[in-house]
């Protein structure tokens, strides 16, 4: 691996310099081959190339960057009180998480965050802990990614709540034969897993000392050192794979299969996205007989159910889900069996958006309009493409009415003295193009817009079958195709977005990562470099930082080159 001299001699390693591509496609080698011998059984060549993963150099350099410049909580401090910021101190990071075996895990910093009722409690690991968990979890991913069952959508790479959503519409059709629905939550679970479960569930995994030391290196609250016997830190870069790892078996435990065909068989049909389970039942008391069942399951690893959010519903009744309301509704006059299944936002999720919504328009009262759309934007787009996949029609309209009274109040706030025409003629325009939306809020000194909730467009998402994963290079194709159905939210980016087949031509990783993307000019506009189409790319944001330094590699300099894809 290139640069591997460099980590581990006591040169200074040049971060511009490194090749992302090769790194990022050695640690995807390794994690594939991990995930077919997990698969075929022989543990003993999973546990040399878990070994390997460890003492990469590639895992290292990419554990860093995702830690340090990709991750939200990036300049988000541990009880060290230390960040990573420039390219030297990540190098001199690199060099030293290169000795893996001289780590010693530190202490979590205690934070509090709200929650719909009270705090939830959070542990900070510091930088250096996050990046060799990060280390560790592409060691043990893959492994736990063979084994894990169809119905677990929560924290999984290829995955997430739109797949758990269409799942549980699959399972939920009008005659389905599991009417009843255990609507069913972990009380804290990630604060109450039991230690001596988990290390027994990972085995004899060659970084599970490190992982008991993560699990009893306790926390620090106002100066005061606290033990922690149970459970993992939330906030934790492997936290969410070791909270799978120890709720893996719970579809087994229902006495739930399937066919080598793939056929399911059982009683019960289980969706369970992280600590929050639903689980469909024929009748009401085996939905009793399923809650008693799972919960004899869960006492072994120090985990219970929480009596104020567990429910036996009827479907008719409905109950929420990951922020939607799922529910039969009578339709007499256009359903054979008389009712209809609809999938919509929870009264919870629209109260919880209006909230913040009207919190962002009395902020800005004093604020230029332009910085109130651009605060506001995001929030609705991200709401919006959240809910697009359910019935949501009705609810944006509702929402985008909301905003329309919000904003009259706004301007008679602002502007009390001038005519109701006055604050027409200033706020409100019409939209460019074939919408034509004649209300619409903006700033026409800025060319600032408001985004509409109707605007999203309702679309049905595919569900990602019970056994795929991106670990699996059989499947390479269909993840391939699967990311290129998602485009960049931006109408401008879309274009790029779609000639770059979604990829960053700098690390050749998907554009939509995670990571912050910006324009890059192949020739610049201080050089005569125009904004046409052919002249730009679509690139992360540290990719770019890479493109302009004079230590890029030469194929990342050829970026720079006009003509270049």
């Amino acid at each position: 691996m290139q640069h591997a001299a460099n980590v581990t001699s006591g040169d200074v390693l040049d971060w511009h310099a490194i090749e992302w591509k090769r790194v990022y496609r050695t640690v995807k080698n390794l994690r594939q081959r991990s995930f077919r011998a997990s698969r075929e059984g022989d543990l003993r060549r999973v546990r040399s190339l878990q070994r390997l993963m460890l003492r990469c150099t590639a895992n290292v350099l990419e554990s860093v960057r995702r830690v340090t410049q990709v991750n939200q909580g990036k300049m988000t401090t541990g009880v060290d009180q230390v960040v990573t910021t420039t390219p030297e101190e990540r190098g001199a990071l690199c060099r030293k998480l290169h000795q893996l075996e001289l780590h010693k895990g530190h202490p979590v910093r205690r934070v509090y965050i709200p929650k719909k009722k009270g705090k939830r409690p959070l542990g900070i690991p510091t930088i250096e802990d996050r990046c060799v968990q990060a280390m560790v979890k592409n060691a043990l991913e893959p492994f736990w990614e063979a084994r894990f069952e169809g119905i677990s959508y929560g924290f999984r790479p290829g995955r997430g709540c739109h797949d758990a959503i269409e799942k549980v519409f699959r399972v939920a059709r009008v005659n389905t034969p599991r009417p009843w629905v255990l609507d069913a939550d972990i009380e804290g679970a990630f604060d109450n897993i039991g230690h001596a479960a988990l290390v027994k569930a990972i085995g004899n995994f060659p970084a599970r000392e490190l992982i008991k030391q993560w699990l009893k290196a306790g926390y620090m609250e106002e100066d005061m050192w606290h033990a922690t016997d149970a459970g993992v830190p939330q906030g934790g870069v492997i936290s969410p794979l070791l909270l799978n790892v120890a709720l893996h078996g719970m579809e087994q435990a229902l006495g739930s299969s399937y066919t080598p065909r793939g056929t399911f068989r059982g009683t019960y049909a289980l969706v369970r996205y992280a600590d929050d389970v639903a689980i469909f039942c024929p009748t009401h008391a085996e939905a009793m007989v399923a809650k008693t069942l799972l919960a004899q399951w869960l006492a072994p690893r120090g985990l219970r159910w929480s009596e104020a959010k567990t429910h036996i519903r009827h479907l008719t009744e409905g109950f929420d889900f990951l922020g939607f309301h799922i529910r039969h509704y009578p339709a007499p006059n256009s359903s054979r069996r008389g009712y209809k299944l609809l999938i919509t936002p929870s009264t919870g999720s629209i109260t919880q958006i209006k909230r913040k919504l009207k919190g962002l328009w009395r902020r800005h009262v004093g604020s230029p309009t332009g910085a109130l759309i651009n605060a506001m934007n995001p929030v609705i787009s991200g709401w919006s493409n959240y809910f697009r996949t359910g019935v949501a029609s009705k609810v944006f309209t509702d929402l985008d009415n909301f905003m329309y009274y919000r904003a009259q109040r706004y301007m008679k706030r602002r502007h009390p003295r001038k005519s109701g025409w006055w604050r027409t003629t200033k706020y409100w325009g019409r939209t460019i193009g074939p919408r034509q939306d004649r209300w619409v809020f903006v700033d026409k000194v800025r060319h600032a817009t408001l985004r509409k909730f109707a605007w999203t467009k309702i679309v049905r998402h595919r569900l990602v079958p019970t056994t795929y994963s991106p670990d699996d290079r059989a499947l390479q194709d269909y993840w391939r195709q699967r990311r290129a159905r998602t485009h960049a939210t931006a109408p401008r980016y879309r274009q790029l977005f779609q000639r770059q087949k979604g990829l960053c031509p700098g690390c050749h990783q998907h554009l939509e990562n995670g990571e912050e993307t910006h324009i890059h000019h192949v020739m610049p506009k201080q050089h005569g470099g125009k904004d046409d189409l052919v002249n730009l790319r679509l690139v992360h944001r540290n990719c770019h930082h890479q493109i302009h330094s004079i230590r890029a590699p030469l194929g990342v300099r050829r970026l720079l080159e006009p003509g270049a894809r």
